[in-house]
């Protein structure tokens, strides 16, 4: 994959170690509140995939990246080192990420390989497509020439594919579904191993694609779940960028349990 950001002038790419220590920060990142904190490096996925028919017809959905950039925006504000895989969108790379521009979910999967053993967490917020072409064209395809019924192959689960490798890294995943996300939402949360879902509504016209705001639903493994009102994205990010520190603090042993007496990492409140 292209890198738009964080090459070495040698085209050499910077890739963190992968520790619970104090990971190089931007300079203009370091200030007193980061200072002498648990950092950790987040892998995100952004935006949708492309999935082509022919160089010029292909396969896509509305996702328009905003939520995976706020994710990265807000990881970078906290301190975290951040890469961010990008399928094809139209949006500036928040300050302090490294990005790594992909077309396809097959392109997307390989940087996710590529960069998860550097990562403590990983947060698939792309609307990666399910389905691509069985057969692509080197040439645009001429109106005469195109096939009356699309021979369709599905793409890689990358959550499934990279399950294996998780260890004791996080994993958080997105359900964008229309009506009540949640049941769905859980449903994928057991089946691909995560320790954090992000459900929502996006057939609400303030909520899900392609605006500034989000209404979600944060359910964690162990059962609990916490609504969040209507939010900007960035707020939204924040709040999931807690949950991952909180559980990233407890299992690296600086937990504060007994102070607040939770019954496990990452409870809701």
């Amino acid at each position: 994959p292209d890198l738009a950001d964080g090459a070495d002038p040698d085209g050499v790419s910077r890739r963190p170690d992968r520790r619970h220590r104090h990971l190089d920060v931007p300079a203009d990142l370091q200030d007193v509140e980061h200072r002498g904190r648990l950092t950790m490096h987040l892998l995100v996925t952004a935006g949708p995939t492309r999935e082509h028919l022919d160089p010029v017809r292909f396969l896509s959905n509305r996702s328009t990246g905003k939520m995976g950039f706020a994710l990265a925006a807000a990881a970078a504000e906290a301190g975290h080192a951040v890469t961010l895989v990008a399928g094809p969108v139209a949006l500036d790379t928040p300050p302090g990420t490294t990005r790594v521009d992909v077309v396809s979910a097959r392109d997307m999967l390989a940087a996710v390989q590529d960069w998860l053993p550097a990562a403590d967490v990983l947060i698939m917020s792309a609307a990666v497509a399910d389905w691509r072409p069985r057969r692509c064209a080197g040439i645009k395809l001429k109106k005469a020439s195109m096939p009356a019924t699309l021979e369709l192959e599905p793409n890689p689960d990358i959550l499934k594919t990279v399950a294996p490798l998780k260890g004791e890294r996080l994993f958080v995943g997105f359900a964008a579904e229309t009506g009540d996300p949640a049941p769905e939402a859980r449903r994928k949360l057991a089946a691909k191993g995560l320790d954090l879902i992000v459900a929502n509504d996006v057939s609400q016209t303030d909520a899900g694609f392609a605006v500034d705001t989000n209404r979600v639903v944060l359910i964690a493994a162990d059962g609990t779940s916490q609504a969040l009102p209507l939010m900007s994205k960035l707020d939204v990010a924040r709040a999931i960028m807690r949950w991952c520190e909180e559980r990233i603090s407890y299992s690296a042993g600086t937990s504060t349990r007994q102070e607040t007496g939770r019954s496990s990492p990452g409870a809701f409140r």
